[in-house]
């Protein structure tokens, strides 16, 4: 029977290749990764048995290049807690430090942000940590083997059949679980979307006039044509000419960043010319769960189940570090989809303890309490910004976690630099702006009141006043 090397200690690889003699060659190679940085100050080395069993040499061997090491400074010996790299930061033979860079006189940058306005990401100090890691230990132990195997490329059943429940009952969609993706993220979402558009032979996927630069890309990266949707006062709308694309993608409840929901009219619209053409419609449902002084705006996919995709997320209602997403597709898309899936799936585990999560009702929970939270955040934006700044109109603030701040025409940059300077990371309506929309700039700001911590938001909001005014 052989030596179990493979239970010793931890694991060091070393590169003796080209290197002469065998203590020499070991020494050499060692040095030269705390040299180059490869093994850091402070890391524990193998104990010389491990390390000559590892690498088949005798332990007096490894013993003495340790020794030759310690004696120049490279690794440090003490008793009890074994051999590591010393702490220092080896000069690299032949570079000259640069010289540091002197400020340039009287000048001024702005600090740091102190609070975050971006809009898109919700509290993440309210994530329900406790609440997960129970059904995280629930879904673990309920699980059987088979269900830690590569599993099924729509995502695990219990998942996607939480989600059929949930989305039919909160959402108004019409969603059966074998027509049900797991994916990995809205951006996963759409990324399987573009890529089955594209291997339809579809050349062009219209979006709206202003939504997130990072989609765009993605599309184009896709190599997909994106004709910009016409908009008014009331949001978006067909054009008077016929589509020239073949999908369009939206985001109907709340429309993004504009806030307004897609009208009943031009739903109906939307949903004839996906009939009439067999074009399709992704619907981004990034936000509906959140409303606050309106009735639910219900799934535009409730319309016609086999014209319209939803895509939805946990990244706005729990947090975006779960990357997960979920598609219901036409039952026509669904082994088209999952054939796009290839490296989009996310993880088993947390697909398990999502479905627990939702099952228990602790979804629901912490969705009504995100929803009063972000409501009494949007009152005191409102009430703050009458007060101290009553010429900015605030639009857009019947749902999501989002308000948009209309301008003077020509003062967006000049605010979104006052915001800066007082410690506000805030974006203006220009850089959600498709670049080649057809329609006038709209000067203002998009404040996500989701963002801050609960303690910080007076401040931010009182920041924000004071850029403002």
């Amino acid at each position: 029977m052989g030596k179990p090397w493979a239970t010793f200690g931890v694991d060091l690889h070393l590169d003796r290749s080209g290197r002469p003699g065998l203590r020499r060659g070991l020494t050499d190679a060692l040095r030269e990764a705390v040299r180059s940085g490869r093994l850091a100050p402070g890391t524990r080395l193998p104990s010389s048995r491990s390390l000559a069993g590892d690498l088949g040499v005798a332990r007096n061997t490894v013993a003495e290049v340790y020794a030759d090491l310690v004696a120049e400074g490279w690794l440090t010996a003490r008793q009890g807690s074994g051999t590591r790299v010393a702490e220092r930061t080896p000069a690299t033979p032949g570079r000259r430090r640069p010289a540091p860079s002197r400020p340039a006189p009287h000048r001024r940058e702005p600090a740091p942000p102190a609070y975050d306005l971006v809009p898109g990401t919700p509290e993440l100090a309210s994530f329900p940590r406790t609440r997960w890691l129970r059904a995280a230990r629930r879904a673990l132990t309920a699980a059987p083997d088979r269900a830690l195997g590569y599993g099924d490329p729509r995502g695990h059943v219990e998942l996607r059949t939480a989600l059929a429940g949930y989305l039919s009952r909160a959402r108004g969609v019409h969603a059966d679980p074998d027509r049900i993706v797991v994916c990995s993220g809205f951006l996963g979402g759409l990324g399987v979307l573009t890529d089955l558009l594209h291997r339809r032979g579809a050349r062009s996927l219209a979006v709206e006039s202003y939504g997130l630069p990072h989609h765009r890309r993605l599309i184009r990266r896709t190599g997909l044509d994106m004709p910009p949707l016409p908009f008014d006062d009331r949001g978006t709308r067909l054009p008077d000419d016929p589509i020239a694309a073949q999908a369009v993608l939206l985001t109907p409840s709340h429309q993004f960043p504009l806030g307004l929901p897609l009208l009943p009219e031009r739903r109906t619209a939307l949903i004839d010319w996906a009939r009439g053409t067999g074009g399709l419609v992704l619907e981004d449902d990034y936000d509906g769960e959140l409303r606050y002084d309106r009735q639910p705006v219900g799934a535009l996919q409730g319309l016609d189940p086999d014209r319209v995709v939803y895509l939805g997320t946990a990244s706005k209602s729990l947090a975006p570090a779960l990357r997960l997403g979920w598609l219901v597709l036409p039952g026509s898309l669904v082994e088209e989809a999952m054939d796009a899936m290839a490296g989009r799936i996310p993880g088993v585990l947390d697909q398990l303890t999502l479905a627990e999560f939702i099952g228990s009702g602790d979804y629901d929970r912490h969705v009504r309490a995100a929803r009063l939270r972000y409501r009494r955040r949007r009152d005191a934006l409102v009430a703050a910004l009458a007060e101290r700044a009553p010429e900015v109109r605030v639009t857009g603030i019947a749902a999501g976690m989002h308000a948009v701040l209309r301008l003077p025409p020509g003062t967006e940059q000049q605010f979104v630099r006052a915001a800066a300077w007082h410690g506000l990371a805030v974006q203006g309506m220009s850089m959600f702006r498709h670049p080649e929309a057809a329609v006038p700039p709209l000067d203002a700001l998009v404040v996500g009141y989701g963002t801050p911590p609960d303690h910080a938001w007076t401040g931010a909001l009182d920041a924000l006043c004071r850029a403002l005014s």
